[in-house]
């Protein structure tokens, strides 16, 4: 039998930039790479302790 560890491995998208200035690059992001997430703003002010629909 295979290794279980060896699917457990994940590839960062690919960068843009150097050093501080690097960053994913958002044209090779899409939804598997969980760039969306609907409730963020209210996660943040929950945990900020305000409500989000102020």
């Amino acid at each position: 039998m295979a290794d279980p560890l060896d699917k457990a491995t994940s590839t960062a998208p690919p960068v843009i930039g150097e050093g501080c200035a690097s960053r994913y690059d958002p044209e090779a992001l899409d939804e598997e790479d969980g760039t969306e997430f609907p409730g963020a703003e209210a996660l943040w002010q929950q945990e900020l302790g305000g409500d989000p629909a102020e």
